[in-house]
């Protein structure tokens, strides 16, 4: 009897996390990122869209106060309860940036986030 562990392979440890089969395969860039306009989110003008459940490559750190993660977290758990939609913290600000950004683009000046940054 061998002593040595059975392992899963690297395809089952690293599986995607979205089913491609429905988008176009999209080109590598040089460093092996793939290649996509900034714009590539918006389905139409005015209307930008999270990038949702996918591998993100890029990373931004955002520091809050102990008051505003623990709002997220309830907004979090809010949504979980009321919709049965079920994301992670992540997520929900990866959406509400993309609301914010769709926002400017389509009122500009008179959106919600300029006026309230220009409050701050």
């Amino acid at each position: 009897m061998s002593r040595r562990i059975s392992l899963p392979g690297a395809d089952e440890l690293f599986r995607p996390t979205r089913d491609g089969a429905d988008e176009p395969t999209e080109p590598a860039s040089p460093n092996g990122n793939a290649a996509r306009p900034a714009h590539a989110d918006r389905s139409s003008a005015g209307a930008q869209r999270s990038s949702g459940r996918v591998r993100h490559d890029e990373k931004m750190t955002v520091y809050v106060t102990a008051d505003e993660l623990i709002d997220l977290e309830h907004a979090r758990l809010t949504l979980r309860r009321n919709t049965g939609i079920a994301v992670d913290r992540g997520r929900l600000v990866r959406e509400a940036v993309a609301i914010a950004l769709a926002d400017i683009e389509l009122r500009g000046a008179d959106s919600d986030i300029v006026k309230r940054l220009a409050q701050a």
